[in-house]
């Protein structure tokens, strides 16, 4: 089960055309899952929040989210989703690909204007906020955290700019009830109309600390194990996979992620395992073979420690 599949686990929220894939899904914390962890995907994703409260990071900062809020993740962004304080957390995922705003042929609109956004090219705030909230608490491991301050300052302050993202994504959603004949040019009409408000915002402003070569370094280390946890990984495939010595992909991993690799990769499949859990009927040995533990016993203890009860016992309370 590779994260998409994960982030979608629940049916779409409508049933959209394959040749216009602009899709939603409603998700929930805990009840779906108990997180979304650090990955990356080349389409652009709003995550609007409906009720509750989370912790959402995007590219190593963490930020406390609640009711309204709407976050931001541009192609290739990394970021992850989480519990506050055990809070629960519903939300809706709004997923699709930069290519659905291009035209054919050389579209001197969408290299002017939008291309800049999806880059990151762009000053754009990651969060925008209904209104102010009590700072966060805490980050994830290997997160800095962004206690509503400076890095939110922005997406508290465009009071326009929110108001703006909301009402074209509501709209959305309204058209997205009925699909009236030819809800794609009402929905496209509200994207661009979107994007222009985060364009108008920026005001042609650079960022000023673009992506570095770590971060892209670690994003293929993500995305390996992403696509091949139920495999067995070595820290030495993980080094070759970005031209490291072992002793120095280890000291890098730590520093970056806040954790060893190996301790990434067992809780990165542990968290597969426990939606694999509430997904199917499968036995906990299928499941643990499954996400990639060969040893029943060891899973059992892994699985307990991460998430406070045994995998029967985390079956039996979500269902």
């Amino acid at each position: 089960m590779h994260i998409p599949e994960y982030e979608s686990y629940h049916e779409s929220k409508n049933h959209f055309d394959a040749a216009f894939p602009y899709n939603t899904y409603l998700c929930s914390i805990p009840l779906d899952f108990m997180q979304v962890p650090l990955h990356w995907h080349d389409e652009i994703e709003f995550i609007y929040i409906k009720k509750g409260r989370g912790v959402i990071s995007v590219d190593f900062t963490a930020y406390e989210v609640g009711a309204a809020d709407i976050v931001l993740i541009l192609p290739g962004q990394l970021h992850a989703i989480s519990s506050a304080d055990g809070a629960a957390m519903e939300y809706e995922n709004i997923i699709f690909h930069p290519n659905l705003l291009e035209s054919a042929g050389a579209d001197e609109c969408f290299r002017r204007f939008l291309q800049p956004i999806f880059s990151m090219q762009l000053a754009c705030p990651a969060i925008l906020r209904a209104d102010d909230a009590p700072p966060c608490p805490g980050a994830p491991t290997g997160m800095k955290n962004d206690p509503r301050g400076q890095l939110a300052k922005a997406g508290r302050e465009a009071d326009g700019l929110y108001a703006a993202v909301r009402a074209c994504l509501d709209e959305n959603d309204r058209i997205c009830m009925h699909f009236p004949p030819g809800y794609p040019l009402a929905i496209k009409s509200n994207l661009f109309s979107l994007f222009f408000a985060v364009y108008a915002a920026g005001d042609g402003k650079i960022r000023a600390v673009p992506a570095g070569k770590n971060i892209e370094k670690l994003k293929s280390v993500i995305k390996y194990v992403e696509l091949n946890y139920a495999s067995p990984i070595s820290v030495e495939q993980a080094a070759g996979l970005v031209g490291f010595s072992k002793s120095h992909f280890m000291k890098y991993f730590k520093q970056t992620m806040g954790v060893p690799f190996t301790a990434y990769l067992n809780d990165y499949r542990l968290t597969m395992a426990a939606r694999l859990l509430l997904q199917s009927d499968d036995t906990v040995l299928s499941v643990a073979s499954e996400v990639g533990f060969d040893n029943l016993s060891y899973f059992n203890r892994a699985f307990k420690r991460m998430f406070g009860m045994t995998p029967t016992q985390y079956r039996a309370r979500g269902r």
